[in-house]
């Protein structure tokens, strides 16, 4: 062989939600560091960017509970603890507007950190990103499920720009209810003169007639589409009462060429989706993540790294592939940002006389419960996967803790985990992987999954 790429052999570590808000070269614990150099033996190191990275000059939005914020130089320390791939298509990404988003890919860029999933425009924030390794090219498309609608990048028209924004798939969610009640949804519908269609950016991508008889739409709290009348939850008769999610098939077929164009252009594709989405509960995917899963999968991607709701959630493997359907949070440092804007503290009954950390002490004074014992929240993994030959050899789940119970200060910068919160961290992978007919080994003080056969 001429290239050490012909070999087909790579691994990929995989890491949460990245909400940095401070330096960490100053750090020494062993376990930190020994966190470090697990980073820094794989060739690529993936995070979610939920900081935008700026100094304030541009304005907030309206409305987000807490908007993120990382002093541009800490680039540095991410991309020093091993960091060098990340996702920028989040619910945060669109926090200070569009200004917000060209300052952060700005500094991004300046800084060297691949990035995908925000930019310019629409077509920069679904395409792929590339990063260069010993290994080979490893191409990101990112995308997420979970923001406002006008987050969503803007198009390219003949005699207009585009907006700036991130990489947003649509969805809507769709629910199944019996003959008894859906006749009262429909009794409500027309008492109210409720219109009684699907939302008009979903009607191309369905082809769903919209007056079936069987099919009512509704107001819901999915705020997707544009303008009221356009933000629905579609209810069905049936024989039972089911939930069920489906995404927005042009979003889709993009992301799936963006994956495509990725596979002819890289060795390795990587794809990654932010959602908050759930199914029957938090710890499961939602019907449409599962679906958007197998079909970049089907479309070339060699993985699926899911995070977004700040726990982690079952490894799935589908054509012998690895879907890591949502990592918790790496770094949490989000209850350190040091400016909030009027309408975040607003939420909390803030004045001007307040500061950033009195709102930290309410959400955290409404967080408190008398558990002694951290929640899921609290741990998470990296998961480094191993390639060799082009076929998946194994998956080691390595557990990582955040510092639970300890002064604001010193929470939220992860450590490799030990004892009871390693194994609790662990046992939640086993647990929530069995449904994908994935068995997760316990080794060593790591989970371990490798292919069967």
């Amino acid at each position: 062989m001429s290239y050490s790429a012909e070999s087909g052999a790579i691994r990929i570590a995989l890491a949460g939600e990245a909400m940095i808000t401070r330096g960490l070269m100053a750090y020494t614990e062993d376990r930190f560091l020994a966190l470090r150099a697990l980073l820094h033996a794989s060739d690529v190191r993936f995070a979610n960017s939920e900081m935008l990275f700026h100094n304030f000059e541009d304005w907030p939005t309206y409305l987000s509970q807490t908007y993120m914020r990382c002093d541009p130089r800490f680039i540095a320390d991410l991309q020093w603890l091993g960091i060098n791939l990340v996702s920028c298509a989040n619910n945060h990404g669109y926090d200070y507007g569009e200004n917000g988003v060209l300052t952060n890919l700005r500094n991004l860029e300046t800084a060297g950190l691949v990035h995908a999933g925000s930019g310019r425009n629409y077509a920069e924030a679904m395409a792929p990103a590339y990063l260069e390794t010993a290994a080979g090219r490893v191409g990101l498309v990112s995308a997420t499920s979970s923001a406002r609608a006008n987050s969503r990048a803007g198009e390219q028209w003949r005699d207009m720009l585009g907006r700036p924004g991130v990489n947003l798939v649509r969805w809507m969610n769709e629910w199944s209810v019996d003959a008894e009640a859906f006749g009262a949804l429909r009794r409500v519908a027309e008492r109210f003169n409720w219109r009684q269609r699907q939302p008009g950016w979903f009607t191309r991508g369905y082809g769903v007639p919209s007056d079936e008889e069987d099919v009512v739409y509704f107001a819901d709290r999915n705020l997707l589409g544009v303008g009221s009348e356009d933000v629905a939850a579609r209810f069905l008769r049936a024989d039972a009462f089911e939930r069920h999610s489906r995404a927005f098939l042009p979003d889709v077929e993009r992301n799936l060429a963006a994956v495509r164009e990725a596979r002819r252009m890289a060795d390795w594709v990587i794809f990654s989706v932010h959602n908050h989405e759930g199914g029957d509960t938090v710890s499961e995917p939602s019907d449409h993540i599962v679906a958007l899963a197998h079909a970049v999968i089907d479309a070339g991607a060699d993985i699926v790294i899911g995070h977004g709701p700040h726990v982690d959630r079952g490894i799935e493997l589908y054509q012998g592939k690895p879907i890591v359907y949502s990592l918790g949070n790496f770094i949490m440092q989000n209850d350190q940002v040091e400016r909030m804007p009027q309408d975040s503290m607003l939420l909390w009954d803030l004045g001007h006389e307040h500061s950033a950390a009195d709102l930290f002490d309410a959400r955290a004074r409404s967080r408190a419960t008398s558990d002694s014992e951290p929640g899921p929240g609290w741990w998470s993994a990296i998961v480094s996967v191993e390639f060799a030959a082009r076929e998946l050899v194994e998956l080691r789940l390595h557990p990582i803790e955040l510092g639970y119970g300890l002064p604001r200060p010193q929470t939220g910068r992860p450590l490799l985990a030990a004892g009871d919160i390693a194994a609790r961290a662990l046992e939640r992978f086993r647990k929530m992987s069995a449904p994908f007919g994935v068995e997760v080994s316990i080794e060593n003080g790591h989970g371990v999954i490798r292919p069967r056969g």
